[in-house]
C-alpha cells in the first residue's frame, strides 16, 4: 500500500472506544455524592471531547440551573468543581472500561495502519490515568507505543500543541503525520497542526453532523482506511 504518511495520531474516546456508558456512570455517581440530579446520556454525549475539567463544568452548570436544583442557594459550579472533580476521579478508575465497548473495526482499522508502515500514537483530551488503563482493559495498548492525555501537555484539543507535541514525539513532520478522530476539535487541531484528518462518523461532535466538519475523508468504520489512501476503494 502506497501511503504518503508515516505515522498517525488517533484519538481515544468516540474514536476508537464507546466510553458514554463509563462518563454517565461516573458523573451520575459524582453528582448523587453532591446530592444532585442524574445527568442523561444525551447531554453527556453532547458535553464530551474538551476534557474532563470541561466535562464536569458544563454538566454542573447544566444540572444547578434545573428547577428543582435552582433554589438552592449557594451552590454553584466554582464552589462545587473541586469536590465534583475529586468523586469523579474517585468513580471513573473505579469503573474505567467498565461500561464501555471497542468500536466495530477499530482492531483491524489499527492493525491496517500497522501494516501499511505508519507509526502510531495515541493523544486524547482525558487524562492520561484513565487513558493508559483503558486502552490496557479493552486491549489496545499495543498498538500505541505513545500514548499522551489531555493533561500532557499545557493545552488540549482543539490546540494544535498536543498534536505538534505528539509529531515531535514521533519523529515526523505534521505533513506526514495523519490525524483520525471523530470531532471538529480533532479537525481544526489537525488543520492549524498542518496533519491532514480523517474523522469516523459514529463519534462524538457535539451533536453536530460530522459531515459539516472538513476533512480528507469521514469513516463509517477504520477498517475503511486503506479506501483514504485508494480512493477506488470508497
Amino acid at each position: 500500500m502506497a501511503v504518503r504518511w508515516k505515522a498517525a495520531i488517533v484519538d481515544l474516546d468516540g474514536t476508537l472506544v464507546d466510553t458514554l456508558g463509563d462518563f454517565e456512570v461516573a458523573l451520575n455517581r459524582t453528582l448523587a455524592d453532591l446530592d444532585l440530579p442524574p445527568v442523561t446520556r444525551a447531554l453527556v454525549e453532547r458535553t464530551v471531547g474538551k476534557g474532563s475539567e470541561h466535562l464536569i463544568r458544563s454538566v454542573l452548570a447544566h444540572q444547578l440551573a434545573l428547577p428543582e436544583v435552582g433554589a438552592c442557594a449557594g451552590r454553584d459550579v466554582q464552589a462545587l468543581y473541586e469536590p465534583a472533580w475529586q468523586r469523579y476521579q474517585h468513580h471513573y478508575l473505579g469503573i474505567n472500561g467498565e461500561f464501555a465497548a471497542v468500536y466495530e473495526g477499530v482492531v483491524e482499522g489499527l492493525a491496517l495502519l500497522q501494516e501499511a508502515g505508519l507509526q502510531l500514537a495515541c493523544l486524547t483530551n482525558k487524562p492520561i490515568a484513565f487513558a493508559r488503563p483503558l486502552l490496557e482493559a479493552k486491549g489496545l495498548a499495543g498498538f500505541f507505543p505513545l500514548v499522551f492525555g489531555g493533561d500532557s501537555f499545557e493545552r488540549k484539543k482543539p490546540d494544535p500543541l498536543p498534536l505538534l507535541k505528539t509529531c515531535e514525539a514521533l519523529g515526523t513532520l505534521p505533513a506526514h503525520t495523519l490525524m483520525v478522530g471523530d470531532s471538529c476539535n480533532d479537525a481544526q487541531a489537525a488543520r492549524a497542526a498542518g496533519c491532514e484528518v480523517v474523522l469516523v462518523t459514529y463519534g462524538y461532535n457535539h451533536g453536530e453532523p460530522i459531515q459539516q466538519t472538513p476533512a480528507l475523508a469521514w469513516l463509517d468504520s477504520l477498517a475503511q482506511l486503506p479506501a483514504v489512501w485508494a480512493p477506488k476503494a470508497l
